[in-house]
């Protein structure tokens, strides 16, 4: 994503090293006593250099496989996905662009690259090099096996600081999180994410979210921010995991486009509606989509959605974000605003979001 609105996550962890003592038994002879035990700064010493023996091994596979990404606008970063040069990423890096260049995390010439497909739902997309010789693919993990309190490092390049790295770990999975409204219009919404408190920068965003097998687990995306106060919440970030990525690019390049989202849709087009206060009060409907399951339960332009199951929706991205977490074909009780200033509830069944 351009640098001006990249993520930003902080963190400190702490390594416990944790030794024996020997004790010797009332009354015993001294002279006969016991074994000694290691030195509690030898054993804490070993530790620390297997741990940095581990990170240093994790950083040399991966980080060749990191890219800068700069468009006219910004830059932002990108994890290397195959051998014929394609590279992943955040749609908001991409932004409107079409082409870009490319650079090494670890150094070297810069090279042309163009747009393959955007997924901006998912805040996914995925660019090729023209000349992908001696690009170093990646190896993408299954990001359902990841544990809470796992070690993971963050790979990108914050504020153009190239190749840089930092560490982490799993603080939660399966979060659903969604990026500010825009215009008016819902931000990219990112199901099942993972939250990490790895530290994470403006130019981060698309880089690699990678555990000490050395495998990719997810793409560093979004930073937690308090509205009430303004500014990011430190040691807050979150990432789109891999098992998302490997499927949303996958279609993207044996498609040319994501056909199967995976996500459910109303079948509306929608914006957020203020009050006379100002404050915003709901999703206001501005098309309804032919055939689809709103226009089916009866939802009509100028509508307003304030909540949905029951969950209130007082914005286009909280709306976004509820119907993340159900699925096509399922059906959900919609609780409307009309125009005349009454109130209704109709029940929908989703569809899927479209590409």
């Amino acid at each position: 994503m351009r640098a001006s609105k990249a993520l930003l996550w902080t963190l400190s962890l702490a390594l416990v090293s944790a030794a024996g003592c020997g004790t010797r038994a009332p009354g015993a002879n001294p002279a006969a006593t016991a074994t000694a035990t290691p030195p509690v700064a030898a054993s804490a010493e070993a530790g620390a250099e297997a741990v940095e023996t581990s990170y240093e091994r994790v950083i040399r596979k991966v980080l060749p496989s990191i890219v800068q990404i700069t468009t006219g606008e910004g830059l932002g970063s990108g994890v290397i996905y195959d051998s014929a040069g394609h590279i992943v990423t955040n749609a908001h890096v991409v932004g409107t662009a079409t082409t870009f260049e490319v650079t090494p995390a670890t150094g070297g010439p810069a090279r042309k690259a163009t747009l393959v497909s955007a997924f901006p739902a998912g805040d996914l997309a995925v660019i090729k090099v023209d000349d992908p010789s001696g690009l170093v693919p990646a190896t993408f993990g299954d990001s359902a096996k990841l544990q809470e309190g796992q070690i993971v490092l963050a790979m990108g390049n914050p504020l153009g600081l190239t190749g840089s790295v930092t560490q982490g770990i799993v603080s939660a999975r399966g979060r659903t999180v969604g990026g500010q409204d825009q215009g008016g219009q819902a931000g990219a919404v990112i199901a099942d994410a993972i939250q990490t408190s790895a530290a994470i920068n403006p130019g981060n965003s698309g880089g690699g979210l990678v555990d000490l097998d050395a495998h990719v687990v997810g793409i560093p995306t979004l930073a937690a921010s308090d509205p009430e106060i303004g500014g990011t919440a430190p040691g807050i970030g979150f990432a789109i995991p891999s098992n998302t990525v490997t499927d949303i690019a996958g279609q993207i390049i044996k498609n040319g486009r994501v056909l199967n989202s995976h996500r459910a849709a109303l079948g509306v087009q929608v914006g957020t509606a203020a009050g006379r206060d100002g404050r915003p009060i709901g999703a206001q409907i501005g098309a309804v989509q032919p055939g689809g399951g709103a226009e089916k339960a009866g939802i009509k332009p100028g509508d307003v959605i304030v909540s949905v199951n029951g969950t209130a929706t007082p914005t286009a991205s909280a709306l976004s974000s509820v119907l993340a977490e159900l699925k096509p074909g399922d059906q959900c009780k919609v609780e409307l605003l009309e125009p005349e200033g009454g109130t209704r509830t109709v029940t929908v069944t989703l569809g899927e979001l479209p590409a």
